[in-house]
């Protein structure tokens, strides 16, 4: 029996290795034939323009969404935590400096800011003392933004859906396909800006395709966006809960 056993040993290793190859062979071909887009909206099956275009027209679309992250601009940094809508938003901003809370619903923009804001007005001439004088009767209470105030525009920005989203949502540069990732546990797509330099967004590949991240080219900060279509009611202070200012606000920078 001994002069027979390399030859079994051989045979044994000739159907081992046959079994190996067979059941390689086997997933290989399941791994080739397994589709990555398979149970996604198959938004990532599509080019960077393409995704680009139907993730805007989603945005776009939604009737809410909730913007929470910085954005990094020549007026300085903020952290923003807002909820928008088509009739206004609510929410806080915080720069440097101070932190505000900002309502608007139509045309009515409504600010409520902490003492670090209203002690910073170089505009009133005050002084220190009425500085703070003016913190201490302001902070906590909302004070209505005259339409006519420098600056009106710049804080209703920051409620402005369309206005926030057209400049979030921007690539600079061709827009390229990236690669897959998650945002907050939801399947992802990327389109890059260039090769990431204009900026990347995240794009949802489960159900509407809507953008769930944004990182902004040359460091200007990263926005998550969720709750998209979420709705939520917008409420004008009461009175008791609202103080005139009676002068020109502070500029709300660094």
């Amino acid at each position: 029996m001994t002069s027979f056993a390399p030859a079994v040993r051989a045979r044994h290793r000739t159907v081992l290795a046959v079994v190996l190859c067979a059941g390689l062979t086997a997933a290989l071909t399941a791994c080739a034939g397994e589709d990555p887009d398979k149970g996604t909206n198959g938004v990532g099956k599509l080019g960077a323009v393409e995704i680009d275009k139907k993730t805007r027209a989603a945005a776009d679309s939604a009737d809410a969404v909730r913007l929470a992250g910085t954005l990094v601009s020549k007026g300085g940094t903020y952290r923003l935590n807002m909820q928008l809508n088509a009739q206004g938003g609510t929410g806080s901003v915080t720069s440097k400096k101070s932190t505000f809370a900002l309502l608007r619903i139509g045309d009515e923009l409504f600010l409520k800011a902490d003492a670090g804001f209203w002690s910073h007005d170089e505009t009133s001439g005050k002084g220190e003392e009425g500085d703070q004088e003016a913190a201490d009767k302001l902070q906590g209470k909302y004070v209505k933004v005259p339409e006519g105030d420098p600056t009106y525009k710049q804080l209703r920005g920051f409620t402005d859906k369309k206005i926030l989203l057209d400049g979030l949502l921007a690539l600079h540069g061709k827009v390229n396909k990236g690669g897959r990732d998650k945002v907050a546990g939801v399947l992802t797509v990327q389109i890059v800006g260039g090769k990431g330099e204009g900026g990347t967004l995240d794009v949802s590949l489960q159900g509407t395709p809507y953008p769930l991240r944004v990182a902004r080219g040359g460091g200007g900060g990263t926005v998550s966006l969720a709750d998209w279509g979420r709705p939520f009611t917008l409420e004008a202070p009461t009175e008791d809960e609202t103080v005139d200012y009676g002068g020109q606000l502070p500029k709300s920078s660094d």
